[in-house]
């Protein structure tokens, strides 16, 4: 079988910032920077980079961020600042990869590691903390180039300029983009996650929730 494959162009790590917002004082791990230095993936984590939110970032099913480097070429046609990798938050930047047309349960394999996407990225309000976009979150949303989060399968090392290897899900699956899409506008669709064996249980609860609701 050929598998696709694609190259990792930049690997970002940061640590914890506190950053004004309406007000108050608020805690983001949003502030990511390049790094060239060889990185370990393990258990939830890679190598020193901090998520401050972990109800919302982090955890076993969003262990890492990735973003396509051709998604940040579109971006830079619709937004009036300039675009570097880590801008969005995300801790692997790719080039040669569709990466918001991955398939829920698809494995990479990067370096020593084999990572597995789980889910699209919701933004929230501290991407405009970081990007200083106006509306950036209504935008995000509405451009379909979501990124994907993904699962520590096999622990190992990573650093820029690997290959990344793309092994197709074995089962029945759902894109990232089409996964946002069913949480943005699309939610009497949302029963379609249930259908997919890799959906996280975060998000089989919320669509019991969502279908729950529609019934009441």
């Amino acid at each position: 079988m050929t598998h696709d494959k694609g190259q990792l162009v930049s690997v970002n790590i940061g640590g914890v910032r506190e950053v004004e917002h309406n007000g108050r004082v608020v805690r983001t791990g949003i502030f990511k920077s390049p790094t060239p230095e060889t990185q370990r993936v393990s258990g939830d984590r890679i190598g020193d980079d901090v998520q401050a939110d972990t109800a919302a970032h982090g955890g076993p099913d969003k262990a890492i961020y990735a973003y396509a480097s051709e998604d940040y070429d579109w971006w830079a046609t619709q937004i009036d600042r300039d675009v570097e990798p880590g801008l969005f938050g995300e801790n692997l930047t790719t080039r040669g990869i569709d990466v918001s047309a991955a398939q829920v349960g698809e494995r990479w394999r990067i370096g020593s590691a084999t990572l597995e996407v789980s889910e699209p990225r919701i933004p929230c309000f501290k991407l405009g903390l970081r990007t200083e976009v106006a509306r950036i979150q209504q935008l995000f949303s509405a451009a379909d180039r979501p990124g994907a989060y993904l699962r520590i399968i096999e622990p190992g090392h990573l650093t820029v300029g690997d290959d990344i290897e793309r092994v197709p899900a074995a089962e029945s699956s759902i894109t990232v983009s089409d996964f946002a899409a069913i949480d943005h506008r699309n939610r009497g669709d949302a029963d379609r996650l249930l259908a997919v064996p890799r959906v996280s249980t975060a998000w089989r609860a919320w669509v019991e929730k969502t279908l729950a609701n529609d019934r009441s």
